[in-house]
């Protein structure tokens, strides 16, 4: 193995949905003969990829990322991090919500004006999720 490289969004969504055979082949081969590093940014925009324009349901999404993310030369920022965040989206929290907070964990408290967010977070983290008073 050589050493690292960084991959986009579009390299990894070739990969998962092999939607054009050349890039899925050029990315596959990425993948088998690279150690790769795939940014926070790129998860996050792979997921509402796969959701939007793919049509991924959330289980989907999860899976085919726990099977990337489970790849002996890929690397991520924090890999605690992302497990929880797919944890959470598994469970129903929107994956960019279950983003910020899992990366907010450190704090006390996470205000939102988001409804949904608020309700589906409730005991999943030592984090207070709610909306901002007057």
């Amino acid at each position: 193995m050589e050493s690292m490289i960084a991959v986009d969004t579009n390299i990894v969504i070739r990969l998962i949905t092999k939607d054009d055979e050349l890039q899925y082949q050029k990315s596959f081969t990425l993948f088998k003969n690279k150690n790769i590093f795939i940014s926070d940014t790129v998860i996050l925009e792979t997921e509402w990829v796969l959701r939007f324009a793919y049509k991924f349901k959330p289980v989907d999404i999860c899976q085919a990322l726990r099977k990337l993310f489970g790849l002996p030369n890929v690397y991520l920022t924090n890999e605690k991090l992302i497990l929880q965040v797919i944890e959470w989206h598994e469970n129903g929290l929107d994956f960019a919500d279950a983003f910020h907070l899992a990366a907010s964990d450190h704090c006390l408290e996470f205000y939102t004006f988001d409804e949904k967010f608020i309700k589906k977070s409730q005991n999943l983290s030592n984090l207070t999720v709610k909306k901002p008073d007057l």
